[in-house]
C-alpha cells in the first residue's frame, strides 16, 4: 500500500495543506478535493486526518534524517561535520513545516506518534552529536571532559534555537549565527 500512487497523491497534497493550515485547521474534505477524489475514496487509504498527518510527518522526518546524514558523511573533519549537521538541520526545518511543527508545537503532544518521533529525534540527535564529538576527541582535535554532557548541552542549545531561527531569520543569517556559535563552541569564551 505504501507504493500506491493514490496514497502518494493524498500524502503530497496533504503535506501542502497541512503546512499552510496545520493539523487542526485542515479538513479531510480539503485533502480529498485537492487529491481529486471523494472523501470515501480517501478513507479507503487512510482511516483519519491524523493518520494522513502521521504519514506526512514520517515522510518529512525520514527526508530530514537522510539529508542530514548524507551531508555529515561527506565531511572529513569533526568541525565541518558539526557545522554541516547544524546547518542542514536548520535549513531543512525551515522548509519542512510539518515536521518542524510536530517537533515543537505543544498542541500535538497528546498524539502518541508525535511523542515517539520527538523521542527518536532527540535520541538520534544526541547520538550524532556524540559521534562527532567522539571523532574529534579520537583525532586529538577536541579535548572534552564529558562527551555525554557536552552532547546534551549542544543538543539542548539547538532545540532552543530551532523555533526562533525557523520563523524570524533568513537562512544566510542563520548560517552566520551558526559560525559564531561554533566559534564559541570550538574556542570557548575565555580570554587567552
Amino acid at each position: 500500500m505504501k507504493d500506491n500512487p493514490k496514497k502518494q497523491i493524498i500524502t503530497q497534497v496533504a503535506q501542502i495543506i497541512f503546512s499552510k493550515h496545520g493539523l487542526l485547521e485542515t479538513t479531510v474534505d480539503e485533502i480529498a478535493k485537492a487529491a481529486r477524489m471523494g472523501k470515501a475514496s480517501l478513507y479507503h487509504y487512510f482511516k483519519s486526518k491524523e493518520e494522513i498527518f502521521k504519514e506526512v510527518i514520517e515522510q518529512e522526518n525520514k527526508f530530514l534524517k537522510e539529508k542530514i546524514r548524507e551531508a555529515v558523511n561527506k565531511e572529513t573533519t569533526p568541525q565541518k561535520k558539526m557545522k554541516i549537521y547544524i546547518s542542514k538541520k536548520m535549513e531543512h526545518l525551515k522548509d519542512l513545516v510539518n515536521i518542524n511543527s510536530a517537533l515543537k508545537d505543544e498542541y500535538l503532544e497528546h498524539y502518541a506518534f508525535i511523542e515517539r518521533i520527538r523521542e527518536n529525534n532527540s535520541r538520534e540527535e544526541l547520538f550524532t552529536i556524540r559521534e562527532i564529538l567522539q571523532d574529534g576527541e579520537d583525532k586529538g582535535i577536541f579535548e572534552i571532559n564529558d562527551i555525554e554532557l557536552t552532547a546534551f548541552a549542544i543538543a539542548s542549545a539547538l532545540k532552543g534555537l530551532e523555533y526562533p531561527w525557523s520563523i524570524n531569520i533568513s537562512f544566510p543569517e542563520i548560517e552566520s549565527n551558526i559560525n559564531k556559535l561554533l566559534e564559541i563552541l570550538f574556542h570557548g569564551i575565555e580570554k587567552r
